[in-house]
C-alpha cells in the first residue's frame, strides 16, 4: 500500500518513496538550485556561503544541506568552515561526520552486522525441527 503523505514544503499531497519527504516538485526545485549553486562555485571559485545565497536566492540552510549531503566541500580558509561532526564537533568540509567518526561508525556498523549474522546462524542450528511419523489410533 502507498505511503502518501503532504510535502513538508508546498503542502501537496504525494506518494512517499523514501528521503527527503517532500513531492518530486519540490525535490526538482532543489536539484535545479544545486546545479546553479555548482555553476557559481565554477564561475566563482572561493565564494563565501553569503554571496552564493545573496546572488543566487537559495538559502544558507539549503547550501548547508548540500554540504552536509557530500554534495558541495568547503575549500581554503580553515576559518570559513561552518559544518561540524555530529559525533564529535570537530569542524569539517563536508558530509555529516569527521574520518575518524566515520571510520567508527562503520566498524560499529560491521562488528554489529557480524555478530547479527552468527546469532542468526547458530540460533537456527537450535532450531531445527523434523517430522516425527507416529501412527496414532483414535
Amino acid at each position: 500500500m502507498p505511503d502518501v503523505r503532504n510535502c513538508k514544503r508546498c503542502g501537496k499531497i504525494f506518494n512517499y518513496l523514501g528521503g527527503s519527504p517532500i513531492c518530486l516538485v519540490c525535490k526538482q526545485l532543489d536539484e535545479d538550485d544545486y546545479r546553479r549553486v555548482k555553476q557559481y562555485l565554477y564561475d566563482y571559485p572561493g565564494a563565501t556561503m553569503s554571496q552564493i545565497s545573496s546572488d543566487l536566492d537559495v538559502s544558507v540552510e539549503k547550501i548547508k544541506r548540500f554540504l552536509k549531503e557530500g554534495r558541495l566541500e568547503i575549500i581554503g580558509d580553515e576559518s570559513n568552515l561552518v559544518l561540524e561532526c555530529e559525533s564529535c564537533g570537530k569542524a569539517i568540509r563536508t558530509g555529516r561526520f569527521c574520518n575518524e567518526c566515520e571510520r567508527d561508525l562503520a566498524r560499529g556498523l560491521q562488528e554489529t552486522a557480524s555478530r547479527m549474522n552468527s546469532s542468526t546462524s547458530s540460533s537456527s542450528k537450535k532450531s531445527e525441527f523434523k517430522y516425527l511419523h507416529k501412527d496414532t489410533k483414535e
